[in-house]
This record gives C-alpha cells, structure tokens and sequence, in this order.
C-alpha cells in the first residue's frame, strides 16, 4: 500500500499539502463551534423576516358585560438583537410593534394608537444526537410592553375598563408563539450538525 506523506505526490500525481497546528482542544474547538453557528447575525436573520408583518385582532368582545368591540391591526417592526457568551451563549431579542386599534361601543368609537414591544430569551442549547438548538423561552403576555394613548379622557377611561393592554399583551404574546413555531423559523434555529456535515461530504 502506497502511503501519502506532506508536501509529497499521491498515486495520482497530486500534491497533497497537510496543515499542522496550532491545534486546539475539542472543548476549545466545540466552543467556537457554537458560537460561530449561533452567530448573531444567523438569528438576526431568522427573526428578520418578522419584520413588517401585519395582522389583525378582533374584534372581540371587552369590558363590563362585553359591549364593546376591539379590533386591531399591528405591524412588527425590525428585530434588535443582543448576544452574551458566559457559561451559556443567550440572546435578547426586541421586537418592536405598531397598532392601531378601535374601540367599538356602536353609538361611538374610539381610536387608540399603541407604541411597544416584545422581548424574548434566547439560549443556545446542544441536543443529541449532534444538534445546535435555540431555545427560545415561550412568549408570555408580560413579555409584550405597550403605550397606549388615546385622543379624549373617556377614551382613557374606556381603555382601562375594557382592559385593552392585556387583551393586546395576550393576542400578540400568543401570535408570536404561534410564528416561531413555523417551519422557516424551526430550521433556522434547530440545527442538524450531524445531517449537514454528511451532505456536505457526499460525492
């Protein structure tokens, strides 16, 4: 058996270069592994296509006996993202919105324009058999932070007795669940090591 040595021809009159050093430990090499594949940007990108989405609310019945009608429609706005790397490499995530919605009482309706956001945890997490998984923490509607304001003191007094904030908190709280558990999202965030490395190596 012929055998193959540095800076040397293989049987095919090739010649085959080998690079040594500077090596690192597998721990060291598994670390950087995650970081690089958990990079800011890659999430960055997966969240991005959140961005200008709209959707609409309602309406549904709020307030004392359910009288009134709310309706909404909100806009997601671009994600900001912020990685630490610690023992666990995380990720808070910013997602702002725009709303505008309307309080119906069929004799009179009132506007409202809503400023907020919504913050989410992330955690980069290895899983088997040879996987990189984002750990997203499910949204929850104290995660969801809003501004309501309204043109006319009755309108605020009507914003409270119909409890608006957390109807709003809970509707977007639980349509983000609902996105990031799309496959676009899942493929992004759930990474196959063990299946990519094999379809890179395929002849």
């Amino acid at each position: 058996m012929s055998e193959v040595r540095e800076g040397q021809p293989d049987p095919a009159g090739a010649v085959v270069q080998v690079e040594s050093g500077p090596y690192i430990s597998y721990e060291e090499f598994g670390r950087r592994f995650l970081e690089y594949a958990a990079s800011e940007q890659r999430i960055a990108g997966a969240f991005g296509q959140l961005a200008g989405e709209a959707f609409d609310f309602g309406p549904i019945g709020v307030g004392p006996g359910r009288i009134a009608k709310l309706s909404a429609t909100i806009q997601l706005g671009k994600p900001k993202l912020d990685r630490e790397v610690l023992d666990n490499i995380s990720f808070e995530l910013m997602i702002p919105l725009e709303v505008d919605l309307l309080i119906d009482l069929a004799v009179d309706r009132y506007p409202f324009h809503v400023n907020g956001k919504i913050h989410l945890h992330l955690t980069v997490r290895t899983a088997e058999p040879l996987r990189v998984v984002i750990d997203i923490a499910e949204p929850k509607p104290s995660d969801v932070r809003v501004n309501v304001a309204s043109a006319s003191r009755r309108g605020e007094l009507l914003r409270i007795l119909a409890s608006v904030d957390q109807e709003i908190r809970r509707f977007v709280a639980r349509y983000l669940a609902e996105e990031i558990r799309k496959p676009q999202i899942r493929a992004a965030i759930d990474i196959d090591v063990a299946q990519r490395l094999d379809a890179a190596w395929k002849l």
